[in-house]
């Protein structure tokens, strides 16, 4: 079965789309979409590590996104804001990165798929890598929720329930670097921040609990991956960008239709500063 490259691409599609769009709620409600953007960027350099080395692509990408994420967090507080660090980190990974694969010699480089994925080239053992990420993921997630949720609707309230925060934010933190190194060969190191906020974005309006939007983005992030796949293979177009494209144009139809239809924003969303608060017409949102 998993000899045909479509279906091996649409196995690939979904396990990103699993694990990333649930993770991407997290980075929602803790306004980290910068922080996933620079997760990305460092994932160049891995790629660079990982052809200078002969080494896995998926531990190298890893490695590099792993000490970005522990470098933004052991500084953040320390003279700097976080945005400044990761400012600094994101296009300081991306320019040194581009800078060392260009003195590779004698190593053909595709640039582009690594950029925006080439998910038709994905091979069984990429598969497994990707399952086997995904999997880890939603694994973590589910042990982790109350800890993770409760630090990122309020930290007292966390530390008073027997969570430390920082652990959590290092195991967020983790589990952003493990969807990254897993998403290159599907939508590439520029495009998976989309994977992980667009699906998550599209949810908010149809969910009344925090679960439940992460089930409902997880079910849209595998929908768009599906249609953007099937579009991509009809019109010939390419599968990464065309995915964040499809998912891109259910954010904005279901947007259009939660203006239209104002009782369906009378709903309970986590709220970051704490605690949950009524939705109100749009104006009070996440």
């Amino acid at each position: 079965m998993f000899d045909d490259f479509l279906v091996r691409a649409t196995l690939a599609s979904v396990g990103v789309a699993l694990s990333a769009a649930v993770l991407g709620c997290f980075v929602i409600w803790r306004r980290m979409a910068y922080f996933g953007d620079a997760t990305a960027h460092a994932a160049v350099l891995g790629i660079a590590l990982s052809l200078t080395l002969s080494a896995p692509l998926f531990v190298s990408v890893l490695g590099v996104c792993f000490i970005m994420a522990m470098t933004v967090s052991s500084l953040n507080g320390k003279g700097f804001t976080m945005d400044t660090l990761l400012g600094v980190v994101s296009h300081s990974s991306l320019a040194v990165g581009l800078v060392a694969v260009s003195f590779l010699s004698g190593v053909r480089i595709d640039l582009m798929s690594y950029l925006f994925g080439d998910i038709l080239a994905v091979g069984k053992m990429d598969l497994m890598v990707i399952w086997g990420g995904a999997l880890i993921i939603l694994a973590l997630v589910a042990w982790r929720w109350s800890g993770l949720l409760l630090s990122t609707l309020n930290e007292d309230l966390a530390r008073a329930s027997g969570f430390d925060p920082k652990r959590e934010q290092l195991i967020l933190s983790t589990a952003l670097a493990v969807v990254v190194a897993v998403a290159i060969k599907v939508v590439g190191v520029l495009l998976i921040t989309a994977m992980l906020i667009i699906p998550a974005a599209t949810a908010r309006p149809f969910s009344k609990t925090p679960e439940m939007m992460a089930v409902v983005a997880a079910c849209l992030g595998v929908m768009a991956s599906l249609a953007g796949l099937r579009t991509s293979y009809v019109m010939d177009t390419p599968t990464g960008p065309t995915i964040v494209c499809i998912s891109a144009l259910l954010f904005i139809i279901i947007n259009i239709l939660y203006r239209l239809l104002p009782k369906i924003s009378l709903w309970q969303l986590p709220n970051p500063d704490g605690g949950a608060h009524r939705v109100n017409g749009g104006e009070d949102r996440v």
